[in-house]
């Protein structure tokens, strides 16, 4: 059960390794593209590629849906990015039903805990495999893998790095699961901390943080989001080591390069998209300039 190109590479490689995947169960196709076309979730693709049938159910409780898994008889249902799944869905199978999520739990349980590990400045983060319960990300924990983050990386990068190992883990999870060799472990609820859905509240860029902190902040929402003020989305950013300090947040050029100066600092801005255009390096944006300087809110 899954829905993003993040849970794509474990499916793949439970096949690879032979499992008998009875079913896919992904989201119903949604209008993409200028053409507003249907078009089917990563997921949805990625088993038809591997000839497995595909449910896409308007509800999780439908009766009619709880019968067509009833009918597949699975031993086990794996969830990776896909939503919160009824008592009635995942008490069914015989071995349980178990996520993949991006962290190392009880750390940022919550539906973005790849962004927020780099928002955050984490160091290190990782993968767990845990039972499902009624609550969000509160199972017994089966596996983890560490993974150190890298200064550099953006949430792409971070989420491309933990692919690979999210697949082995799903594959390393059934495989103990149907030996019987795993001895779920109970998370410390009182470690937790949490990762919530990105909105359009959490993504505007917070000028109460130091410019280490910003820098942060626009990297943990690359490549998308994208971190926005005003008339702009910026997703590339780096420290500076002069800070101008503006009283009022401001795009300004200096030496032929772009910086966001704002109350307590400076940052440079290495990628932008101003609204309604394209994404683009600052060089390109610094091009089609005439001036300066520009408020990051037009003037009321």
């Amino acid at each position: 059960m899954g829905t993003p190109e993040f849970a794509v590479p474990p499916l793949q490689a439970l096949v690879k390794a032979g499992y008998n995947i009875k079913a896919v169960v992904t989201v119903a196709d949604k209008p993409s593209g200028r053409g507003r076309k249907l078009a089917g979730s990563a997921v949805k693709k990625a088993a038809l590629d591997l000839g497995l049938p595909v449910l896409q159910p308007t509800s999780l409780k439908d009766e009619g849906f709880l019968e067509e898994l009833d009918a597949l008889q699975a031993d086990l249902f794996v969830v990776v990015a896909f939503r919160m799944l009824p008592k009635q869905v995942w008490s069914r199978p015989r071995l349980g039903t178990f996520n993949l999520h991006g962290s190392l739990l009880p750390q940022l349980r919550g539906a973005a805990p790849i962004h927020w590990a780099v928002i955050n400045g984490l160091k290190e983060t990782g993968l767990t495999t845990f039972l499902i319960d009624e609550q969000i990300d509160t199972g017994n924990i089966l596996l983890q893998e560490r993974l150190t983050i890298e200064p550099h990386w953006t949430t792409g990068e971070l989420h491309d790095a933990l692919l690979p190992i999210g697949a082995q883990l799903v594959v390393d999870t059934v495989k103990e699961l149907i030996a019987g060799a795993l001895t779920p472990q109970a998370q410390d609820g009182t470690e937790a901390t949490h990762a919530p859905k990105l909105t359009k509240d959490n993504t505007r860029l917070d000028f109460t943080l130091d410019p280490n902190s910003l820098v942060q902040f626009v990297k943990g929402l690359c490549p998308f989001p994208g971190a926005y003020y005003g008339e702009f989305k910026f997703l590339g950013a780096s420290s500076c080591e002069k800070l101008n300090p503006s009283f009022q947040p401001m795009l300004r050029v200096r030496d032929k390069r772009l910086f966001l100066d704002y109350e307590l600092g400076s940052i440079e801005i290495t990628r932008i998209k101003p609204a309604g255009k394209r994404s683009m390096s600052s060089a390109d944006y610094i091009n089609g300039l005439n001036r300066a300087q520009i408020p990051l809110e037009k003037p009321v």
